[in-house]
């Protein structure tokens, strides 16, 4: 599904040049759930702005299903982003006003879609994140795992065959972070997506299939979680 080659991004602070990833070559496939792993500055963040086309790569190739997407222009990528991949961000990001439902119909709606028409498939994939029983609430009346389901539905909502995760059981207790990992690992595995989630929570990072080790900008290992962890 994804395939990087030799991908390079550096960034300039004050004087200095920093070279955020250096050399990037990894294939992603879809019904398989990854996680990044590395010590803080190691090229975490940037990998994942780059996979979701929030950023492009000064040098090296990302394809996605064939198409480069660093030559995409402005509008093709903001399309990319929003028709091709699902965001869970740790801090939830709901829109404080709206309830669970219209949380989750919101890619949708900036879709052009009219709130009407995407109602009953908002509820739907409440049901399948467990929270029928909470499409009215607002996001003050859930707790930080009912949250972050909710912004699990809405990463599902453009039925995206990649779902990004960006420390999603970062502001959660251990019990809470579990379920959203089997959540993501259901979401991968049975509907067949590629998800992949930048951690520094090793027992979360253990759960996945695959780890990749990232050091100074480059990849230290890329094993299978169990190998990882022995």
């Amino acid at each position: 599904m994804l395939q990087l080659a030799d991908v390079c991004k550096a960034y300039r602070i004050g004087a200095q040049t920093v070279r955020a990833l250096d050399g990037i070559t990894v294939t992603l496939t879809g019904g398989e759930f990854v996680s990044v792993v590395g010590p803080s500055g190691s090229g975490k963040s940037t990998l994942l702005h780059l996979l979701g086309a929030l950023d492009r790569p000064d040098s090296g190739s990302i394809r996605f299903r064939g198409t480069e997407i660093g030559d995409l222009n402005d509008d093709h990528q903001s399309e990319f982003r929003r028709r091709s991949v699902g965001f869970v961000f740790q801090f939830f990001n709901l829109l404080p006003t709206m309830a669970a439902w219209e949380n989750v119909a919101v890619p949708k709606l900036l879709d052009g879609a009219r709130m009407s028409k995407v109602k009953s498939r908002a509820l739907e994939l409440l049901a399948l994140v467990g929270l029928a029983d909470r499409a009215e609430h607002r996001p003050s009346e859930l707790s930080g795992g009912q949250a972050q389901r909710v912004a699990v539905a809405r990463a599902l909502m453009m039925d995206p065959p990649l779902v990004l995760a960006d420390e999603p059981t970062g502001n959660l207790d251990t019990k809470t972070g579990a379920a959203i990992m089997a959540l993501l690992n259901d979401i991968a595995h049975q509907q067949s997506r590629s998800v992949v989630m930048v951690t520094h929570n090793v027992a979360a990072a253990s759960s996945t299939d695959r780890v990749i080790t990232l050091t100074d900008g480059r990849i230290h290992s890329d094993v299978p979680a169990a190998e990882e962890h022995r």
